[in-house]
């Protein structure tokens, strides 16, 4: 990374521990890392390395036992649980394995979700305009069960990016998809996160995926062991 270069998410240290029936099970083990503001990061490992209680912490979905995560320039360690909330409405989009569509909505109510708990104008335009960036024009008022799986994955790459955000955080986006949607998906992210400058931040299991990436971290066992540019 240049000296110059503006850091949208950093880690110093960072550990993680929890409690099971045999004692304390260490899941993160002082790990580090920095995100150049609208690059892209793969974090990749084996099944229970780390990578997806990593992302939670990175995106603030969770504290750490120690170390320090620094997002859009304010440390984590130091907001409370509603502040770390704000600024994830503000600053933070989601796209994850199971789409997390709420079923009951249809995909331009699911996409004004993030605009409505921020009380942004105009939701329901710019939701249209979101899912017309995703192709999805025709989809509209249709519900998630009335949907193929790209396509649900695309209301929530839509929903994700509807607000603006400057870091988009992604588990497995494609995890649920048959090659060729994926693929697809994968495409969209992409070109979408380049288009608005966003900095992105995934886990997969998908080294093809993690590839595209401009750095890629890999965990074992909790432990930052290789990362590739």
């Amino acid at each position: 990374m240049s000296p110059s270069a503006e850091v949208a998410l950093s880690a110093r240290d960072v550990s993680k521990a929890v409690s099971g029936p045999d004692g304390r099970l260490q899941i993160l083990d002082g790990v580090s890392l920095a995100v150049p503001a609208g690059e892209s990061l793969a974090i990749v490992g084996a099944s229970g390395s780390g990578k997806t209680t990593l992302l939670g912490l990175l995106a603030g979905l969770d504290n750490p036992d120690s170390g320090e995560i620094v997002l859009a320039g304010q440390s984590l360690n130091r907001l409370d649980e509603e502040a770390r909330a704000a600024l994830r409405r503000r600053r933070v989009g989601f796209v994850f394995q199971s789409f997390h569509l709420l079923p009951a909505l249809t995909a331009e109510e699911n996409v004004m979700l993030p605009l409505e708990l921020d009380d942004g104008a105009d939701a329901p335009a710019t939701a249209r305009q979101a899912l017309a960036a995703v192709g999805l024009s025709q989809r509209l008022h249709h519900y998630p069960s009335q949907l193929s799986g790209g396509e649900q994955q695309r209301v929530a790459i839509a929903r994700a990016f509807v607000h603006g955000p400057s870091l988009l955080f992604a588990d497995e986006p494609t995890g649920n998809l048959d090659a060729r949607t994926g693929h697809a998906v994968s495409d969209l992210l992409f070109e979408l996160n380049q288009a608005r400058g966003t900095t992105l931040v995934l886990v997969t299991h998908d080294m093809n995926l993690a590839r595209r990436c401009r750095h890629v971290v890999r965990l074992d066992g909790g432990r930052r062991v290789e990362d590739a540019a």
